[in-house]
């Protein structure tokens, strides 16, 4: 969990519980639903239940298989969630009259497909933080500010690593033979958060090479990095702070393709209007990788896990997003900040707190 931040301030003092008051999450769906077909559309509102704890239960009540059911996330369950999942819509009459203390239908629709992994355009959050005095309050609305305008490092949250933090260590001997995973979705798991690890080691290693960039003067750079000093100029110039390296393997934000980087000037300033953004790797054969410089420091994490690429599928991440609809208030008598925000999906609202308070949240 060794995440360098970004921003330059020092930690802000705050109290944050992910309980159903302080924290909320709302699914902000892909597509509309088209009011009919075979699929009965549910939006749930559940809180301090996991998504499989909710489905094992609807499970137990309608007849439907847990694995009938479609979602589009899983979420924790610390907090308030809101989720839409699909069902059999033969399958309705069961809901009659449904009634439970932690789950409560808000809206029933149809629509011709079954939900499946990822078919959501991304989540809003709803934060609350308490114990905040008047000073640290101002520093958050500064760093919040900062947000905004730049985006933030798209970190995993600890919530991938386990209870402890290790369970990219378990996922290595999974990987090595030592321990046999018999459950498929939980080997899948623990070698998700293996990649995960190594995706973090990296981004906190770019983050660093940015510090090092926005610190130190060209004739510096030159002795710090074995770059031509054309390229240290111009990736010195970038008006992001998160630094482009040659060869990177971009994506245009929030939709659209991967494409190498080969007008780094150019794309410098694309980046800079949140028109695309940078990728990081996921290890497995089927990631693309990164060329020229940027594959440089993309291998010096990524040469570990190439003897288990066999196992592993692999993508590419966004390495950097940007906060849509970022709002701060400050409720001053009571010393407590609400924050609104919406990421794309995969994101991590933990990993934006973190960066504003300086802290880890786990």
């Amino acid at each position: 969990m060794n995440r360098l931040f970004y921003l330059n301030h020092a930690p802000i003092s705050a109290h944050f519980a992910k309980n159903s008051k302080d924290f909320v999450v709302s699914e902000i769906p892909l597509y509309e639903f088209t009011g009919e077909g075979e699929h009965l559309i549910l939006q749930i509102r559940k809180k301090d239940m996991t998504t499989w704890q909710m489905l094992k239960y609807l499970s137990g009540l309608t007849g439907v298989k847990e694995r009938d059911f479609g979602y589009a996330g899983l979420k924790d369950k610390e907090g308030m969630t809101v989720q839409f999942i699909s069902m059999p819509k033969n399958k309705e009459s069961t809901l009659e009259n449904f009634h439970h203390d932690k789950i409560k239908i808000i809206h029933k629709t149809y629509h011709k497909n079954k939900l499946k992994i990822g078919h959501l355009k991304g989540n809003h959050f709803f934060i609350r933080l308490k114990k905040v005095n008047p000073t640290d309050a101002k520093k958050l609305k500064e760093a919040v500010k900062s947000i905004k305008k730049l985006g933030f490092p798209n970190y995993f949250g600890y919530q991938r690593f386990g209870k402890d933090g290790d369970n990219y260590e378990h996922a290595k001997k999974v990987l090595n033979g030592e321990i046999k995973e018999r459950n498929k979705k939980m080997k899948k798991f623990f070698i998700s958060a293996y990649q995960s690890h190594l995706f973090n080691l990296w981004l906190s290693k770019r983050v660093e090479i940015s510090k090092l960039f926005d610190s130190f003067d060209e004739k510096e750079l030159d002795t710090l990095f074995n770059f031509p000093i054309e390229t240290i100029r111009q990736v010195k110039n970038q008006p992001h702070f998160f630094k482009m390296l040659p060869g990177e393997l971009m994506h245009h934000y929030p939709h659209g393709r991967i494409f190498i980087c080969e007008d780094l000037a150019a794309e410098a300033q694309r980046f800079f209007e949140k028109d695309i953004t940078v990728t990081g790797l996921l290890a497995g054969k089927k990631a693309t990788h990164a060329t020229g410089i940027a594959a440089n420091f993309e291998k010096d994490f990524s040469k570990e896990a190439q003897q288990f690429e066999s196992q592993m599928n692999g993508t590419r991440r966004f390495a950097w997003i940007w906060a849509e609809d970022l709002e701060i208030a400050y409720k001053e008598d009571e010393w407590q900040v609400e924050l609104n925000f919406s990421l794309p999906k995969g994101s991590y609202a933990t990993v934006l707190l973190e960066e504003l308070l300086h802290t880890i949240t786990a």
